[in-house]
């Protein structure tokens, strides 16, 4: 009879005594002890100990003694409270309970309330809340690789901005479905909140997201429709809904699942449509529109490389949280992700700009679709044939093989220029590049840009206010007598690039030029005679909220990593020294929203993708409203100008002229190593209209240092017309330099 109250005995403590599940979650913050560290502490994953603490799941040995190990010594180091503080209750019905406000000690803080829902409603059920962004330890606290789990993948601390107040969209603009160990699939949404899915196939998937998930985004402007949830699905999650981990060569080529795969053929059945780009890295899965109700998810796909590495370095392999909250942050200040970075920061001039809007009642007080006015319309308008790139329908009646003049085409396009090192220059110990930061979106505050389509004017009189293509002569044009403001300078011109061409050569003849490049040259003291010219008497600033956005998205992303909007200049370079390393995540968001500026502004003249395309056929971008060539090179022209007024303010005051200009960088020999051994700055006030040192778009950063040295020697060996500035930044030479 003892062996047998032995192992009575021994059964019993193999099932450790746990407090009730918010018990547990006290003493946890009550310690500031996070999710992640105590998971990594137990060597499992952050969902499990957030299922433990919500009630959803209880612990198993041999996890079960070492947690309850842990919550007993800190029960006496924390006792109950005679009066405890109110809880959220295990179960919840209804309406979500609101979260802990965040506290703002450099510490950890505790959690947000966790929450259930009664398996008989429709509310989703959270299976825990994690810190807000004021809350979330700092780095330094963070569990390492070396104490997890061999295999395990590390969770991320919250701290991502929601969508809003918005009660539709209460848990966030997207979560990341992933499924955990025990084979449950759980949705990570912004804030750290974790969903649990209880959807068995891709169609169930999409009715849970538009009917219980609570996610989305609200529009961005009065006549804007409301951004569609978005779910990020991990490998896990793609074996779990019968989806292939990885496309096959065929189906990367196609870019999509073929149409008879069983998920695509699940869709149909169940009346779920698919755009024309079908089930693809970013799939767009909806119903046609009830009236104003829409019925429509995005899918990303990382797997199937949805999130291109240049833009979104190694964010696809991020674990699920983590991947929530870089996705979020982005969403949040920017828009949710509608494909790639081009396609989004598209979409966002778009979302600010509909095609239409609603009319005022009409006598029988019904409203009807009208033009949106200072938007682009819903029809696609002709560019002026000057303004078509080669291949375009307008362009059928040219020979084959013809190449076009300036004076046929406007060429407005980003610098590429370089120029040898005088003696003096070689006598100066290094290069020193600058870059300015968000140069093409600050090229675009402020500036006016056609809507419409253009009219042709045959010997225009010059307007700098009105937005169009202008052919007109410019070579007379003299860099070394220009006014600057009121007053006429001398300089050396030879060392300086044209502003009216991309290689900086000065121009030959007449050639077409956007509205920016034309003022300018007025700017400088010369008079301009335009041969003709296609104007847009219908213009606006049409892309002043999506500049503003954008950079509004790229500062407060910037002050995360450390890097202030008024740092003074010294600070400010110090700032910037390593701020990627401060939070990787952070600093992919950054690139993010750079490549969103780039890649909205390309894409305005997106050129043919194959499909069997070829010249004098239309493509399909030139189906699209946006498909504006013009404005695209109206905001270049003025990125351009932008940069060369500054190169002028910098030569006339202080006699130093760029060796090497690419793009929105240039490069100066200077005897030092930093900016600050050239900028011209009186008592921490930078040069008037010249460069000045800061994070704001328009202003610069350090780009790089390399020796006068360096410079010469792979010139050398690269040949003379190598640009400088391509390889300022860390000195590799990766390919002959091309010009591209």
């Amino acid at each position: 009879m003892s062996e047998l109250f032995d192992a009575v005995d021994a059964l019993v403590a193999s099932r450790a005594t746990l407090p009730p599940p918010a018990e547990r979650k006290r003493l946890r913050a009550a310690h500031g002890l996070t999710i992640d560290e105590v998971a990594a502490a137990l060597k499992v994953r952050r969902a499990t100990v957030s299922g433990w603490e919500a009630g959803k799941t209880e612990p198993r040995p041999p996890e079960r003694d070492a947690y309850a190990r842990l919550l007993k010594q800190l029960a006496e180091l924390y006792p109950t409270p005679e009066e405890p503080a109110a809880t959220v209750p295990a179960t919840f019905t209804g309406t979500r309970a609101p979260a802990e406000a965040p506290t703002l000690s450099p510490g950890p803080a505790p959690e947000a309330a966790a929450m259930t829902a009664d398996e008989n409603t429709q509310t989703p059920a959270p299976v825990a809340a994690a810190p807000t962004a004021a809350s979330r330890p700092a780095p330094a606290t963070r569990p390492s690789a070396t104490s997890r789990r061999p295999g395990a993948k590390k969770a991320a601390p919250a701290g991502t901005p929601t969508s809003g107040t918005d009660p539709r969209f209460e848990n966030g603009p997207l979560a990341v479905i992933d499924v955990d160990e025990d084979g449950q699939v759980l949705a990570y949404c912004t804030g750290g909140l974790v969903l649990h899915v209880p959807a068995k196939s891709i169609p169930a998937l999409v009715d849970w997201t538009l009917k219980e998930a609570r996610l989305g985004q609200s529009k961005l402007s009065g006549p804007g429709k409301d951004a569609d949830p978005l779910l990020v699905l991990t490998e896990a999650a793609l074996e779990r809904y019968g989806l292939p981990v990885q496309l096959s060569d065929e189906e990367r080529l196609a870019g999509r699942l073929p149409e008879g795969h069983k998920v695509a053929k699940q869709l149909a059945r169940a009346e779920w449509k698919l755009t024309k780009r079908g089930f693809g890295p970013w799939a767009r899965i909806y119903r046609p529109a009830q009236g104003s109700e829409r019925a429509c998810i995005q899918l990303c796909i990382p797997s199937w490389d949805a999130l291109d590495t240049r833009h979104w370095k190694g964010a696809a392999q991020l674990p699920p949280a983590e991947l929530a909250r870089l996705l979020g942050t982005y969403a949040a200040r920017v828009i949710t992700p509608r494909g790639s970075t081009a396609v989004t920061g598209l979409e966002l001039m778009t979302a600010f700009h509909p095609a239409t809007r609603a009319s005022e009642p009409d006598a029988d007080g019904r409203r009807h679709s009208e033009h949106n006015p200072g938007g682009l319309g819903k029809d696609p308008v002709d560019c002026a044939p000057c303004e078509a790139p080669d291949g375009h329908p307008l362009l059928t009646d040219l020979p084959r093989f013809h190449q076009r003049t300036p004076a046929e085409v406007l060429m407005e396009e980003a610098y590429d220029w370089a120029r040898p090192l005088t003696d003096d220059e070689c006598m100066c110990s290094n290069l020193v590049g600058i870059d300015v930061n968000m140069a093409f979106a600050a090229g675009a505050n402020g500036l006016v840009v056609g809507l419409g389509a253009p009219t042709h004017v045959k010997t225009p009189v010059f307007d700098p206010k009105l937005p169009g293509s202008w052919l007109v002569d410019l070579s007379h044009v003299d860099l070394s007598r220009v006014k600057s403001g009121k007053d006429w300078v001398q300089l050396d011109g030879d060392l300086l690039p044209s502003p009216f061409t991309p290689k900086g050569n000065r121009p030959a003849g007449p050639a077409w030029y956007a509205t920016p490049t034309v003022a300018y040259a007025v700017e400088l003291g010369y008079d301009v005679a335009p041969l003709e010219a296609y104007v847009r008497y219908e213009n606006g600033r049409y892309l002043d909220a999506w500049y503003g956005r954008l950079r509004d998205a790229y500062l407060a992303t910037m002050a995360d990593l450390g890097v202030g909007a008024d740092l003074p200049p010294q600070e400010f370079l110090a700032a910037m020294d390593g701020y990627r390393q401060r939070d990787p995540e952070m600093a992919i968001v950054v690139s993010a929203i750079k490549a969103t500026v780039k890649g909205g502004i390309g894409k305005l003249r997106e050129r043919p993708r194959g499909e069997g395309w070829k010249p004098g056929q239309p493509w399909r971008a030139l189906s699209r409203p946006t498909w504006r060539p013009d404005i695209r090179a109206a905001v270049i022209s003025r990125t351009r100008i932008n940069m060369h007024r500054k190169i002028l303010k910098h030569a006339a005051f202080t006699g130093q002229y760029p060796v090497a200009i690419l793009s929105d960088c240039a490069v100066y020999a200077v005897d030092g190593t930093s900016p600050l051994d050239f900028l011209p700055y009186r008592e921490g006030k930078p040069l008037p209209g010249g460069w000045k040192l800061g994070v704001n778009p328009g202003l610069v950063k350090h780009e790089g240092t390399q020796t006068v040295l360096w410079g010469e020697g792979v010139r050398e060996q690269h040949g003379a017309d190598l640009n400088l500035a391509r390889y300022i930044k860390d000195g590799n030479i990766t390919h002959t330099d091309g010009g591209e």
